[in-house]
């Protein structure tokens, strides 16, 4: 039985290289960068106003204030996209408004509220207070510079990353191609939801949860439709998987029971197992295996054990086949508000709530059929075995989609 790092180290040295190919950027949300992305411009790209105001030769209004303004010729008006033509003598200035260019000459902007305009002569504005050089502008390369890296490859596309690419000029991005991942519930006892329930049966969630799952982590979910306990028919799906999919990830039939099939079925297609059971809990009778160049990933069928061999061993993998270069579940501290205890032999990833206090609550029973508790969670916590972590234990906890 391995412990989790040695079988997730055997499990990415088995993952491909990324192949590379182009996104356009409104689709690539998600996406992992490939190759590292430099700005093309300066962002801003030109000196510019950070508000509505008047663009001012700083020197000019040194003096002013609300009981004696500086009176100033007003020489024109500039709205955004718009530019001045000319320059600001002394003596005078240009109204401008949120992201007008700065006119030459000028090196400062007085906010509108700091102005007065005197019925009396319309063409000139008085002047309330005084501006420093570059008070109010938006100074061009300020943000970015010309040839600064926007998005380091092996990065993940965020909303953040995506506006940076946009506004540099980008429409176009390398990213990593996406896994096709084939998704496999095996079990006699499985019925599709939706449909009559009979007599000792249950509904399967597997798939959608790690269909969902699969779409968070930026791969291709395919569902197969559900399978019985045989090994002629977990053969032939798992086969037809193979041959369409990069990546075949199945739930249940892991164990070492008379109707637990994939093992030797995937060896009866030509597959070999590398490796099976880590020590952990939930999600021991974990198998990894490859055929024809594919990897196969057989989860246990309970859904709590499902999920979290998922988060711990598949997840990081599908990251890394995109060129992802951050792998591991987003972990934060926080401080329990109640202990957690572990009496096995192996490490148990605990299923727990954090509020908005940063407190560890259990999410509830921890046992691998259990949905309610992993309903409830919104993260893990890694106890070591034969341990007993005290409430008011800084503890770091590992995050996951709720």
């Amino acid at each position: 039985m391995l412990e989790l790092e040695e079988a997730l180290a055997r499990v990415l040295a088995a993952v491909p290289a990324p192949k590379s190919e182009s996104a356009c950027l409104s689709k690539a949300a998600g996406r992992v960068v490939v190759q590292q992305v430099c700005s093309p411009i300066d962002l801003p790209g030109f000196d510019n106003s950070a508000m509505d105001g008047y663009a001012v030769r700083a020197a000019d209004v040194v003096s002013a204030t609300p009981s004696t303004p500086v009176r100033l010729r007003l020489a024109g008006k500039v709205a955004a996209g718009e530019v001045f033509a000319g320059a600001v003598k002394p003596g005078g200035c240009v109204r401008l408004f949120t992201g007008s260019p700065l006119p030459a000459a000028a090196d400062a902007v007085v906010m509108q509220e700091d102005t007065r305009i005197d019925s009396n002569a319309p063409g000139e504005v008085l002047i309330l207070t005084p501006a420093s050089p570059g008070a109010n502008v938006r100074s061009r390369g300020e943000d970015v510079r010309h040839g600064a890296i926007l998005v380091e490859a092996g990065e993940v596309l965020t909303i953040g990353r995506l506006g940076l690419l946009a506004a540099a000029g980008c429409a176009r991005v390398q990213v990593g191609r996406q896994p096709v991942v084939g998704l496999v519930a095996t079990g006699s006892e499985l019925t599709e939801p939706g449909q009559s329930l009979a007599p000792g049966r249950i509904y399967d969630s597997n798939r959608t949860m790690l269909a969902v799952l699969t779409q968070h982590a930026g791969a291709v979910a395919k569902t197969y439709r559900l399978v019985a306990d045989s090994l002629a028919g977990i053969s032939r799906v798992l086969a037809k998987a193979v041959e369409h999919c990069d990546v075949v990830v199945t739930s249940g039939g892991v164990s070492v029971g008379e109707t637990d099939y994939l093992q030797r079925a995937l060896e009866r297609i030509g597959g070999e197992v590398e490796f099976w059971k880590v020590a952990m809990k939930p999600g021991r009778p974990f198998v990894f295996g490859r055929c024809r160049g594919r990897l196969l990933f057989g989860l246990p069928g309970n859904p709590a054990s499902a999920r979290i061999a998922f988060l711990l061993l598949v997840r990081p993998a599908l990251l890394r086949w995109q060129g992802a270069s951050s792998l591991a579940l987003p972990t934060h501290p926080g401080v329990l508000a109640e202990p957690l205890a572990n009496q096995g032999e192996r490490r148990h990833f605990m299923r727990v709530n954090v509020d908005a206090q940063g407190k560890i609550h259990s999410a509830g029973i921890q046992a691998s059929h259990v949905l309610s508790s992993m309903a409830a969670a919104n993260g893990l916590v890694d106890v070591p075995a034969h341990t007993t972590l005290a409430a008011g234990t800084v503890v770091p906890v590992l995050r996951w989609e709720t």
